[in-house]
């Protein structure tokens, strides 16, 4: 059950992803990297890893254009 969570929780954190990716809307993934990472210990919950991966995954692509953006764009 906490896998199905920690996979809708990813689900939303790249729809807003997509929406951090357009330009000068960069500082959403300020929001966007804790709510994965409540999706990846709700992952770390369960018993399967799908979700935690999922969040995984996402965090880590958020940060790097977070960085590639110097932090705000």
């Amino acid at each position: 059950m906490l896998n199905i969570f920690s996979i809708l929780v990813g689900l939303l954190v790249l729809l807003l992803a997509l929406v951090g990716f357009i330009p000068f809307l960069g500082w959403l993934n300020w929001v966007i990297i804790p709510i994965g990472i409540v999706g990846i210990a709700l992952g770390a919950l369960s018993s399967s890893k799908t979700g935690r991966n999922l969040n995984i995954i996402l965090v880590i692509i958020c940060a790097i254009r977070l960085f590639v953006g110097g932090g705000l764009l």
